[in-house]
């Protein structure tokens, strides 16, 4: 018995995260300007977290064979 809903083969649970994601950023972004954050230092974090993810990638590569 399926209780979790999700079916092999569905894209369902990827639907799911990136909408989820869509609507963490839409939250970050409104309490960011909230706590009066102006655009521009809105876009520093944005690219501070995408050098992040990039720096995480090309880790993830060297380790790989």
């Amino acid at each position: 018995m399926d209780t979790s809903g999700i079916h092999e083969g569905s894209t369902r649970p990827i639907a799911d995260k990136e909408r989820a994601l869509r609507i963490l950023a839409k939250s970050i972004f409104r309490e960011l300007k909230t706590q009066g954050y102006d655009s521009k230092q809105i876009v520093g974090l944005a690219t501070e977290i995408i050098s992040e993810v990039t720096s995480d990638l090309a880790h993830d590569n060297e380790l790989r064979p």
